[in-house]
């Protein structure tokens, strides 16, 4: 039993690993894996958390999220402006949080000052063997014209 759970924490890692950079192509953006780890009570399941800074006026690009991700988002610095989904923008302020059901669309998320950095914590759970936590809304849309 303890040989199955250090094979799906590594299993875990070399997933994230791959994942983060799908995640790291925007302007003024930068994507570090924090921590990885296998849910030992909930079979399958694996919580990741990724620390997004973003520059004065940085962005992410318009990105969906792994269809089996339910998502945390917690604004450690700055000004974050977001939109998931249709639902309206909003500029989330350090300390306050948000979540995203699993398979969002995440149109907009970006630093909301053109003057001051920002800092997002992203807490992911997620399928353990999932390898791509985001895709930008271009790759999905370059790769469905290729089937």
């Amino acid at each position: 039993m303890k040989m199955r759970s250090i094979l799906s924490a590594a299993y875990a890692a070399i997933a994230i690993a791959m994942a983060t950079p799908a995640a790291a192509h925007g302007t003024g953006e930068t994507v570090t894996p924090h921590f990885s780890q296998t849910i030992p009570n909930i079979p399958g399941k694996s919580l990741v958390a990724l620390v997004v800074d973003y520059t004065p006026g940085g962005a992410s690009p318009s990105h969906i999220h792994a269809k089996s991700a339910f998502i945390f988002g917690y604004v450690l610095s700055g000004e974050i402006e977001s939109q998931v989904n249709d639902e309206p923008r909003r500029v989330y302020r350090a300390g306050e949080s948000f979540h995203e059901t699993p398979g969002s669309r995440h149109p907009v998320s970006r630093n909301a000052s053109a003057t001051k950095p920002a800092k997002l914590l992203a807490v992911f759970v997620v399928d353990t063997g999932e390898k791509e936590l985001t895709t930008s809304v271009e790759q999905n849309s370059s790769s469905r014209s290729k089937k």
